[in-house]
């Protein structure tokens, strides 16, 4: 079976009559329902906090990858209601950046190269998100979000040169003191 309509035009009813039979239809996408969730104008913000806590008992699991696949609709979904300072966006984004750690620990998931993450690949080899799996042009990239055990490359290879000078060097040094 096919929904045959776009989630953010579904109306209240029909989002529980889908989350309830998602099974059936072969085209269904918790990820776009998700997202309709909080880019459907004709539902307002009850509607909107109760379809979600209504999908997250049916799709728990799902949702709670999302703060590693798709953090921004994540962060959207979880805030929705919830009037924020900017300190409180902020200790949600690191609970969000600490869980997505967590969940790549979890599951033994040595990469980031899915969902809203691939490699930033901007062609600045001074970049901090250089090698990173950052969507180019995403919100995430915008907003800096790194993990502080994403390790610096070109800080690294600098350190490197700038140890290996010294040991060249170090030899010259003694050379002029004896010689003087």
């Amino acid at each position: 079976m096919v929904i045959g309509k776009k989630f953010n035009q579904l109306r209240k009813d029909e989002y529980f009559d889908l989350i309830d039979n998602y099974k059936k239809y072969s085209d269904f996408n918790t990820l776009g329902m998700y997202r309709s969730i909080c880019e459907n104008e004709s539902l307002d913000l009850s509607d909107r906090i109760e379809l979600r806590d209504y999908a997250n008992v049916v799709f728990e699991k799902t949702f709670n990858f999302y703060q590693l696949k798709d953090p921004k609709t994540y962060f959207d979904l979880s805030t929705l209601g919830l009037e924020m300072t900017v300190a409180d966006e902020k200790q949600v984004w690191n609970d969000i950046r600490i869980n997505q750690e967590k969940i790549l620990a979890d599951k033994k998931i040595k990469h980031r190269n899915f969902g809203e993450y691939s490699k930033h690949n901007c062609g600045y080899e001074d970049c901090p998100y250089y090698g990173l799996m950052i969507k180019q042009g995403s919100y995430l990239a915008e907003s800096g979000m790194h993990f502080k055990s994403d390790r610096n490359k070109v800080s690294a290879k600098k350190m490197s040169e700038r140890m290996k000078k010294q040991r060249k060097n170090k030899h010259r040094i003694i050379r002029e003191d004896f010689d003087e």
